[in-house]
């Protein structure tokens, strides 16, 4: 029996700062620890939690006959302050029936949300019981903060925010980083393999005059993924952040005691999946750089099948910065395939099905669009 709280780690972060390569390389890289995850990335639920699914609780060389058995719990659409009582709550109380399975629970954020709803949310005395938030940890763009930025292409994460004039109330991009930092037991800088010493010096400059000396700034590259140690120390915090939450004061709140309309302008955007079999890498690259310069794209996400690779290849764009990498060993019961998730706004459904169409090597081509 689990005499103990079972410990929750939040993370957020603006979209591409790093936050499903982080939660991933937890999963990897943390032995001995039963994990359960939590996603809430705006149209890409589907995608962030294959990503993850791999290596997530209860994991076996057996899989598991349902989303919720392997631990990977999706919230619908919409950032997590919006749906604390009608989704997250209910994925707390079935992970609380599931306590003595649990050792440890991630939870990701969508990357315009808010961290205080949701960690004020343990302190509903059916989760306060049982859960803690060891801690909430901000990630943040390093060379787009060195840039003057806040994330990667902030034109066009602003506009992902403001399409729509009644929102003139919403929090700046700026607003929101406060807002996340406000929150945050512990602050890491991504991409720092990108950044000079004077601009690390910048970042670190930003982010002391946001955040108390107690909150510590950790510089971080790819090579946090192969290192154990560190990974497991981001895991054993032990903030109790529910327990101060409540005196966190933010831009958010005070909208909300002013009156200001809550809307978060995610209705406002097009959201598509792309489906498709296997593909010529390079050609899927060149293509999806063109759509980035042609279209109004805030996200690209997902995996692709290449012929002659035994692994699965993932593929993300933020801005007009594309990455790819390989992940895992395709499965021999799945059926290999290519999947893409694109937010945008305005999007050319045609136009997206034409492009990416071009780089597949077999006949099988599904789009689904959904405004």
């Amino acid at each position: 029996m689990q005499l103990n709280k079972i410990p929750a780690t939040v993370v957020t972060g603006f979209l591409g700062s790093g936050k499903t390569t982080l939660l991933a390389s937890l999963l990897r890289g943390v032995t001995g620890k039963r994990i359960a995850v939590i996603v809430n990335e705006f149209g890409e639920q589907d995608i962030d939690s294959d990503l993850l699914r791999s290596c997530a609780l209860d994991c076996d060389d057996e899989r598991p006959s349902s989303e919720a058995d392997d631990g990977i719990y999706e919230l619908a659409n919409g950032c997590i302050c919006c749906t604390v009582e009608e989704e997250f709550l209910p994925v707390m109380k079935k992970l609380v029936a599931r306590r003595d399975d649990i050792d440890h629970i991630l939870i990701e954020t969508s990357g315009l949300a808010l961290p205080k709803p949701l960690v004020q949310a343990f302190n509903w005395p059916e989760v306060r019981q049982h859960c803690t938030v060891d801690a909430i940890i901000t990630l943040v763009d390093g060379p787009a903060v060195a840039a003057g930025r806040y994330a990667a292409d902030v034109e066009r994460v602003e506009a992902q925010r403001r399409a729509d004039e009644s929102l003139d109330h919403d929090p700046s991009l700026r607003e929101l980083l406060d807002d996340q930092l406000s929150a945050a037991d512990l602050v890491l800088v991504s991409k720092t393999d990108l950044l000079e010493a004077g601009e690390r010096e910048r970042v670190e400059a930003l982010i002391q005059k946001r955040v108390p000396d107690s909150v510590k700034t950790l510089f971080i590259d790819q090579t946090l993924a192969g290192d154990s140690t560190r990974l497991e120390a981001l895991m054993g915090i032990g903030a109790a952040s529910e327990e101060h939450i409540d005196h966190i004061d933010n831009h958010h709140d005070r909208h909300h005691a002013e009156g200001a309309h809550h809307d978060h302008a995610h209705d406002h955007f097009d959201s598509c999946v792309i489906r498709l079999g296997d593909v010529d890498g390079e050609a899927l690259a060149g293509a999806l750089r063109q759509l980035l310069k042609d279209q109004e794209i805030y996200r690209a996400k997902g995996f692709a099948s290449i012929p002659g690779k035994a692994m699965r290849q993932v593929v993300q764009a933020v801005g007009e910065r594309l990455e790819s990498y390989f992940d895992r060993l395709w499965r021999q019961d799945e059926v290999r395939h290519t999947q893409l998730v694109i937010i945008g706004r305005s999007l050319d459904e045609a136009a997206l099905r034409k492009a990416l169409s071009a780089a597949q090597i077999d006949d099988v081509t599904e789009i689904d669009v959904s405004a």
